[in-house]
């Protein structure tokens, strides 16, 4: 996350018309008859956009997973590295278990030894009952006999209890994978000397990331989360929708900042902790907006073909704004309502001359 970070957020301006650009549909001749090879025609015309607000946010895993050490003991294996993916259960890291083993045997002797102790407190105390019965034993040698079964018996329960302390460290020596994912980061080095408490290795799932975006607290009642959220991952250039947003129910005091959890759909190549921004609906604008595709970039000129009656198309400058949805981007000067123009800038500029 980046609180405190730049965000962006367009305020309209009071009486300013803006338009936008619509496909022709049922276009007179002139507009569908492509004899100079222009492409297709797109017409100027006034339609409502959603008006959106920015922020600045970065993809996380929903479930992401730092594995530590829970005994002490020298790493003796350590299988897998940064990047790699992993199934559910299988062994990442082994910590030397001698020790461990030695404290099973060492249980499992005890165990033995109790019983033993047990079974003779037992007969004893049973011989000793049936003595008191026949007058041959007084009550009080009963009732000591009877007290050494009941601390056999609590003995042994208790050394059962170690042994198994014993047996659950054992098992720690080896650490596996929670469930399949890849594996973030390797945070120990073979032959290392683990501790209880030391991360080793970082886990997280792919297939369930999202957004976490800072907004100001100011913006927050204006945000429409009803609406669709549009998700811009500029390292891989893809625009995604949001499937589902959460508020998390806590401000920064500090930044006067609230988060929002943007959960993403499945897509290839989104890595947690890459920069993201959300653009949030909070109303509806007019703008002129054309296809990104329609816009020629030649250094700090940006231009449209713009095509006449006859179909001859020609370069004309304009300043661009803001991408304002999927492939569009906002025209602040440079058209006006009713002119045509080429949809596709490659393809217009390729086309010949058409003599006038």
């Amino acid at each position: 996350m980046m609180p405190g970070g730049n965000r962006t957020c367009r305020p309209a301006q009071a009486g300013m018309v803006m338009l936008a650009v619509a496909l022709v549909a049922g276009a007179p001749a002139a507009f569908a008859d492509d004899k100079a090879g222009v492409g297709p025609v797109l017409a100027v015309a006034v339609r409502e956009m959603p008006q959106t607000i920015g922020a600045e946010g970065v993809v996380e895993a929903i479930r992401q997973t730092t594995l530590g050490a829970q005994v002490a003991g020298r790493i003796v294996a350590l299988d897998v590295k940064a990047g790699d993916p992993v199934r559910a259960g299988q062994v990442l890291v082994r910590i030397d278990a001698r020790t461990a083993d030695q404290a099973v045997a060492a249980g499992r002797s005890q165990i033995a030894e109790a019983e033993a102790n047990l079974a003779n407190a037992k007969r004893k105390y049973e011989r000793n009952r049936d003595l008191v019965a026949q007058k041959f034993v007084s009550q009080a040698a009963l009732d000591q006999a009877e007290a050494e079964y009941k601390a056999a018996q609590a003995q042994l329960a208790a050394i059962t209890a170690n042994a198994g302390q014993a047996i659950a460290a054992q098992s720690f020596t080896t650490v596996t994978a929670p469930y399949a994912g890849v594996v973030g980061a390797t945070l120990a080095e073979l032959g290392d000397m683990a501790q209880p408490g030391r991360p080793l290795v970082t886990v997280f799932d792919p297939r369930e990331l999202r957004v976490t975006a800072t907004l100001p607290q100011a913006a927050l009642p204006q945000v429409r989360l009803d609406a669709p959220i549009r998700l811009e991952i500029p390292a891989l250039g893809k625009s995604l929708t949001a499937i589902r947003a959460t508020v998390i129910p806590l401000a920064d005091a500090r930044t006067h900042t609230s988060r929002i959890r943007l959960d993403l759909p499945a897509t290839e190549g989104v890595l947690p902790g890459q920069f993201a921004r959300a653009r949030f609906v909070v109303g509806t604008t007019r703008v002129l907006a054309i296809p990104a595709t329609a816009l020629v970039r030649r250094g700090e000129v940006t231009a449209v073909y713009v095509v006449d009656r006859e179909g001859r198309a020609q370069l004309r400058q304009v300043r661009a704004g803001e991408a304002v949805g999927e492939g569009q981007v906002e025209i602040l000067s440079g058209l006006s309502t009713g002119e045509r123009i080429a949809a596709n800038a490659i393809q217009a500029g390729m086309a010949p001359a058409v003599p006038k």
